[in-house]
């Protein structure tokens, strides 16, 4: 007996109907007690007998634990360069801060071969590219990688083919109808869009058509089943566009920028009440002491065109907070503006302005002081998922 589960080691039936008869308490109740374990443990309890690990690996079990991870505050997520590897650290986002600094403690949760180039993440999985050696130097590709922070495992995609030897950028996106995780790879070229859905026996590519040539300028997210992602036309020397495409029914669309958009470094795509966000500063570049507000256009209908703007002026106090120049990363839930230094490196730190109290707040990020002076990046809204690849 050992957790209120009574194992047999018999094998004279079948492993399921043995666990299953074995058991001192009903499966259903099993699996909410394992769904509220820390993910690390939920990886050690898959290897204890064959029914946890059916449990664990059923679809209804990672439906259960990434909706209980929704449901609670998202975490910062951390992917810090190695000499061979990256690092993942999550640590909970602070809330409720009353002084003007403030240290979050980070949790070590994976690592995983080097990379040539992140992507980003989506419902707890992170994508990015690895450069792949094959028959000599002088034929090197880059692979897409999909990786788990909460199980340590990472899947590398297939090889994308091609009609010319091009880069591509990748993005992953849910599906939360389908349930299913679905990379979409758009070529440099600008011709060449593929699509792989996760979790099929055979993992392969799919050219999905295009009715626009574009290119990419990497700034994507994934919101209820859809990516968008920002694009310029071959005619227009700047970002035109918002591609969105349809993960369900693998369909582009596309909106139109106002010219009144700031296409610099500083705009980042986020997530707003289920609707598509645009967040820029009033500068051009970085955002540095000198800015005066943040500006959000929200995307309020897509087939119409329209966007709907608001405006947030900064207090006097931010000019006194900060010292370096910061990239935004996004925003969390409606109120809060998050900045993490350019350039970041360990140590770090990163910065959030409520919108609504018009309060700034510098929070300090420790326990990755073996990496000092590695480069640093910062994921918002992070969530586990014990889905295996």
């Amino acid at each position: 007996m050992k957790g209120g589960l009574s194992i047999s080691r018999r094998v004279t039936r079948s492993t399921t109907t043995l666990d299953r008869n074995s058991l001192t308490l009903p499966v259903e109740v099993v699996t909410e007690i394992l769904s509220r374990l820390p993910s690390k443990s939920i990886a050690r309890c898959h290897c204890v007998c064959k029914l946890w690990s059916s449990v664990i690996r059923s679809q209804d079990f990672t439906e259960l634990f990434l909706t209980k991870s929704c449901a609670r505050r998202p975490q910062l997520l951390f992917a810090c360069e190695g000499r061979s590897e990256i690092h993942f650290f999550s640590s909970p986002q602070p809330e409720n801060l009353e002084d003007n600094s403030y240290v979050v403690a980070t949790n070590h949760i994976a690592r995983s071969p080097r990379y040539y180039k992140l992507f980003g993440c989506t419902n707890g999985f992170f994508c990015y590219g690895a450069e792949r050696i094959l028959k000599g130097w002088n034929n090197r590709w880059i692979v897409t990688v999909i990786c788990n922070p909460s199980t340590g495992q990472s899947l590398t995609l297939p090889r994308l083919k091609t009609r010319i030897r091009v880069e591509a950028e990748s993005y992953l996106g849910y599906d939360p109808i389908a349930k299913q995780f679905k990379v979409l790879s758009a070529c440099d070229d600008g011709k060449e869009f593929h699509v792989l859905t996760l979790g099929t026996k055979k993992l392969s590519w799919r050219l999905v058509e295009c009715c626009i040539r574009h290119y990419s300028s990497g700034k994507w997210i994934c919101i209820s089943g859809v990516l968008y992602y920002i694009a310029k036309e071959i005619r227009y020397s700047v970002e035109s566009m918002v591609v969105c495409f349809d993960l369900r029914t693998e369909k582009f669309s596309f909106v139109n920028l106002l010219r009144r958009f700031n296409r610099s470094h500083s705009t980042t795509l986020t997530n707003y009440n289920g609707r598509l966000g645009f967040l820029m500063s009033s500068e051009d570049y970085y955002v540095t002491r000198s800015c005066k507000r943040f500006e959000l256009w929200v995307l309020r209908d897509v087939a119409k065109h329209e966007w709907s703007r608001h405006v947030y002026v900064l207090p006097p106090v931010w000019k006194g907070v900060v010292e370096d120049r910061l990239d935004i990363a996004g925003m969390v839930g409606v109120d809060e503006i998050v900045l993490t230094p350019c350039f970041q490196r360990v140590s770090s730190c990163v910065i959030y302005y409520n919108v609504k109290s018009k309060t700034i707040r510098e929070v300090g990020i420790q326990g990755m002081e073996a990496f000092q002076g590695k480069r640093l990046n910062t994921y918002l809204n992070y969530v586990e998922n014990v889905k295996f690849l």
